[in-house]
């Protein structure tokens, strides 16, 4: 989380004790919500990363603020825009006409992923963290800036990881959907100065509601055959 060191390291504990629990409800329902299970907890690695990086500030400690933010955006940058529209494939039906395109986007999501995150392994001086307002900002140089506007990224990243959940067939996982275009209106109108941080921060909190589908086994509504 943004705000301190002893935050993040508390919101990494209920996310990963959550999504342990959504992680044994998937098992004892179906195997298909696994990958939506575990995305709280990649949640709370991410937050703990996070915590380890405020630590790492607060004692002028590169050694272990630079390993803890390559940490943090593994997540931020490789994993959200490719285990986000995987997790919505997997739970869909065979018989769905939109499980190619979330196919797709997956595997779309996994090279954008990699062009984002691996340059920063080989050019770590990318990676540029520092506090603003109390709050850690993520700032840097990225592959695609040479490309093209960080606007134009920034908007490709939002529709690999908004799009799937609103096309899915189940109506809770479109929900998630809205509740993740909440998060990215929140960060852009009012947290803009840490908007990485922030923006993983609440979309981790949005997964509190991925427990809830899943502890609750909210798709069986729209696939009884799947999950009764």
């Amino acid at each position: 989380m943004c705000l301190s060191q002893t935050v993040s390291f508390a919101a990494a504990g209920l996310l990963l004790a959550g999504g342990a629990h959504a992680c044994s409800r998937a098992l004892a329902i179906n195997k298909k919500y696994l990958p939506v299970a575990l995305m709280p907890v990649f949640a709370g690695i991410q937050q703990l990363a996070e915590g380890f990086v405020w630590m790492g500030m607060n004692t002028t400690n590169p050694a272990l603020t630079l390993p803890s933010a390559l940490g943090f955006i593994f997540f931020t940058w490789f994993m959200w825009p490719f285990w986000i529209p995987l997790g919505v494939y997997v739970l869909e039906p065979a018989q769905s006409r939109r499980k190619h395109l979330f196919l797709a986007l997956a595997l779309t999501g996994l090279v954008f992923g990699l062009i984002l995150y691996v340059p920063h392994l080989v050019n770590p001086e990318w990676i540029n963290v520092a506090i603003n307002r109390n709050s850690l900002a993520y700032e840097g140089t990225m592959l695609l800036d040479f490309m093209m506007p960080r606007l134009a990224t920034n908007i490709l990243y939002l529709g690999l990881i908004i799009v799937p959940p609103l096309l899915s067939r189940y109506r809770h996982i479109r929900y998630f959907g809205l509740s993740l275009i909440a998060v990215v209106l929140v960060d852009y109108l009012f947290l803009s100065y840490a908007y990485i941080s922030f923006f993983c921060l609440l979309a981790g909190l949005a997964t509190f509601h991925l427990i809830y589908i899943i502890s609750n086994n909210k798709c069986k509504r729209e696939c009884p055959v799947l999950f009764a």
